[in-house]
């Protein structure tokens, strides 16, 4: 469905609930809250999932939007989740009862009864602010979550995704009257010494590949303690190594628990596609950038990636 037609459905229901992604980034929450405050402006019941791993810069975008206890929806929409294992614990009882699915993913695997999807977005918040319009008067309460979560999921603009388009879904959001200096600021000129700290150490471990051209890097769970840091402080990482001039393909591991890490790749997608290089480990995302979770070492988890670019690499050249 477009834009148009998915504003049409929501329409028909009542008492909807929204469910964002696991380790939620500010596109999922922007367009969870955008959409929820535009359902909310029709006089409709609308709630956003509590996400136990929002942090502090995420989760005041969905503050106040939770359920109150003992609700149950009659229709359940997800922002931004390209599978079902994306979702968090806390949706886990609704991973069979997706009634519709809004994603900007290529590898969006299909698994709601209806699905809004347009892989042309740079962020899934671009989709979200068409239907929200087709809802209504985008009002700055609306426009707010929604500026955040597309100017996050570019980068403020700089990363590759970013189309003239782009540009004309943020101006549109800030001709609105939003704050989106302080939003900016924040999630990209503001950092916590744990976070510079984290930096450090993924650039002493980091290792180069083929010429300088693909960086590697990784944080242990080791390291994440030794500096004190939580996930506020690791969010949006993976951007960290791709700005070193000559690297093209960069990795970021995390480690999340013994034996599991989860891997961040961000590509030039003019040599390499960044969505093919994740499905070998199961994961997905866009031709730049995209990610999976792998069992295995850090060490492991290492060697498997670039085993998996080299893969990708002979394919693409064959």
């Amino acid at each position: 469905m477009d834009a148009t037609q998915t504003a049409a459905l929501l329409r028909q229901w009542d008492n909807l609930l929204i469910l964002t992604h696991l380790r939620p980034d500010g596109d999922t929450v922007g367009c969870a809250a955008g959409l929820c405050l535009a359902l909310r402006q029709l006089g409709k019941r609308a709630y956003v999932l509590h996400n136990e791993e929002a942090t502090p810069i995420t989760a005041p975008y969905i503050a106040g939007l939770e359920p109150p206890e003992g609700w149950q929806p009659e229709f359940v929409v997800s922002v931004d989740v390209a599978t079902l294992d994306l979702f968090p614990q806390s949706a886990a009882g609704w991973k069979g009862q997706i009634d519709l699915a809004i994603d900007h993913h290529q590898s969006h695997t299909g698994f709601g009864k209806s699905t809004c999807l347009d892989a042309s977005c740079a962020a899934c918040g671009e989709l979200v602010y068409d239907i929200c319009l087709a809802l209504g008067p985008v009002t700055p309460e609306v426009a707010l979550p929604l500026y955040a979560a597309v100017s996050t999921d570019t980068g403020c603009f700089v990363y590759g995704n970013t189309t003239a388009r782009t540009h004309r879904v943020a101006a549109a959001l800030m001709e609105t009257g939003i704050p989106y200096r302080e939003i900016n600021k924040a999630h990209f000129r503001t950092k916590s010494l744990k976070r510079l700290q984290l930096e450090s150490i993924l650039m002493q471990g980091m290792e180069l590949h083929q010429g300088g051209t693909i960086a590697v890097g990784s944080l242990s769970l080791a390291d994440m303690a030794q500096v004190g840091a939580g996930e506020a402080d690791a969010e949006d990482i993976a951007a960290f190594l791709g700005q070193i001039e000559g690297v093209s393909v960069s990795v970021t591991i995390r480690e999340l628990k013994p034996g599991e890490c989860k891997i961040s790749l961000r590509t030039n997608p003019t040599l390499l596609n960044a969505s093919d290089v994740c499905a070998l480990l199961g994961g997905g995302g866009h031709d730049a950038a995209a990610g999976c979770t792998v069992a295995g070492t850090v060490r492991e988890t290492r060697a498997a990636i670039l085993r998996a670019i080299e893969v990708v690499q002979a394919q693409t050249s064959a």
